[in-house]
């Protein structure tokens, strides 16, 4: 195992490579054209590329250091460590870039585009915000002249990409036997398990990129559908290969691998085509613009329902359902129609009923995920020893001060279960771990029994006494 998460990790930062060396070549390139611009724009070549090195350094060393702490107290100190690091920017840069397009779409959605607008614009928009008045103008392809300083918004897409990337592979693919495989689900090794992952991200944005090329992109109404029913399918294959969780976030990270990939494919390039041929006085194809938009659109619908996925992804109610892929298409479903229901607010349509036929879509999830109304029934008196001998047997391996797990080495959490006193604790942790939603122990690895779960259930319901 550890032999496959090293290659793995190499592998990755083999990618990361890769990717570094073709920016690095990019900017040397940028900075020898730049040699009679001004000293401001070879400021800022020199800058990107110490930033390109300055990454590079990083994940070398932190490649190097994992291998070096292998099988060593300081692994699961140094994978928490990155946890927590990549996961805050993961979230600041996933802030950003969200900002970004929900901004741009509404400035899009309430443009003005018929009082006093100039032959040029599409629209303009009078906006107050920070204690100041902003007017800011839309142009139907580009203006005459570029301006010398021209922002991009595309490093908050590829940064909250490559750090969610990260992520995966820190949480999920470091410690594929107990987050990303079930064997009750499919017996599969790490490798193949990695692979698929990963493969159906690129599968999903070629299945997606030729959908956008064909002649259903000028029928919105069937082209959600089958763009729906295609989700539908990936989330189904997800929830019956990797684990409940797992095939939850890999879900979220394949939409968000597409929005990303509209982003470095089509959006960009689109831009960059335009403001070539701006410079070159050459005529403009509209539709390179037409184009980014709609990636763009896409991606604003995308957003919500990525980042539903990834909160649900932390209670176990909606994963637990025995039928997860079921409560990933209704959270997908819904929150898409409350961020149609917000567009269509900014373009001024009112609609009164895409809002509240997504909320109940929304709570439709909680109603069919809901535990049995008629459990097995209990037997008379359950005791604290016979709870504390499961306990110890399924659960204190990782939920004890001295975990004995092959991954964890601290508890969880800091959840404990070291005496009778800390069952009771977290009776109600466990009630809805457990019994209800199964998700504990992570993919059964202790292999709890439904008489056990069942056990435990009328131990707590019969007031979870210690004596």
């Amino acid at each position: 195992m550890t032999v496959v998460l090293t290659y793995g990790l190499l592998g990755f930062v083999l990618i990361l490579l890769t990717f570094t060396s073709y920016k690095l070549s990019t900017l040397i390139k940028a900075a020898k054209e730049l040699e009679n611009s001004s000293s401001e724009e070879r400021l800022n070549a020199v800058q990107n590329l110490m930033y390109s090195l300055i990454v590079l350094v990083i994940i070398t060393t932190i490649a190097y250091t994992y291998y070096c702490v292998q099988n060593s107290p300081w692994e699961s100190h140094l994978v928490e460590w990155l946890n927590i690091i990549v996961r805050v920017m993961h979230i600041t840069f996933g802030i950003a870039w969200i900002g970004a397009s929900f901004y741009f779409v509404f400035l899009e959605n309430a443009l003005n585009r018929t009082d006093n607008v100039r032959d040029e614009l599409a629209g303009n928009l009078w906006a107050v915000h920070g204690g100041g008045f902003y007017y800011l103008e839309k142009y139907k392809i580009a203006p005459k002249q570029i301006p010398k300083h021209l922002h991009w918004f595309k490093y908050e897409a590829y940064f909250t990409w490559v750090s969610g990337f990260c992520l995966l592979f820190i949480v999920y693919y470091f410690n594929t036997s107990a987050l990303l495989i079930d064997k009750n689900v499919l017996d599969i090794g790490p490798w193949q398990a990695i692979s698929i992952g990963i493969g159906s991200f690129l599968a999903a944005w070629l299945i997606y990129d030729v959908l956008c090329k064909t002649v259903l992109k000028k029928n919105n109404l069937l082209f959600t559908i089958i763009g729906f029913t295609i989700l539908v399918v990936f989330a189904f294959f997800y929830a019956h290969v990797f684990s409940a969780r797992a095939a939850f976030i890999h879900f979220g990270a394949m939409i968000g691998s597409i929005m990303v990939a509209n982003v470095f494919f089509v959006i960009i390039p689109s831009q960059k085509a335009m403001v070539k041929a701006a410079k070159e006085n050459k005529p403009l194809n509209p539709q390179l613009g037409k184009n980014a938009l709609a990636r763009s659109i896409h991606n604003n619908y995308f957003t919500l329902p990525v980042l539903f996925v990834m909160v649900s992804n932390h209670f176990p109610s909606t994963f637990g359902y025995k039928f997860p892929w079921i409560t990933l298409m209704i959270i997908t479903l819904a929150s898409a129609g409350i961020k149609h229901y917000l567009n269509l607010r900014e373009k001024n349509i009112q609609s009164f009923w895409v809002f509240p036929i997504s909320v109940a879509v929304l709570l439709a999830a909680a109603f069919i995920s809901a535990p049995a109304k008629n459990p097995n029934a209990c037997k008379s008196d359950v005791s604290i020893n016979e709870i504390n001998s499961i306990i110890q047997k399924r659960c204190v391996s990782c939920h004890s001060s001295r975990p004995t797990d092959d991954f964890y080495k601290t508890a969880p959490n800091g959840v404990v279960y070291d005496t009778p006193e800390d069952i009771v604790k977290k009776k109600d942790l466990i009630m809805q771990r457990v019994v209800i939603t199964k998700t504990m122990p992570q993919n059964n690895k202790t292999n709890i029994t439904e008489e056990e779960r069942n056990l435990i259930r009328c131990w707590i319901e019969q007031g979870a006494k210690i004596k």
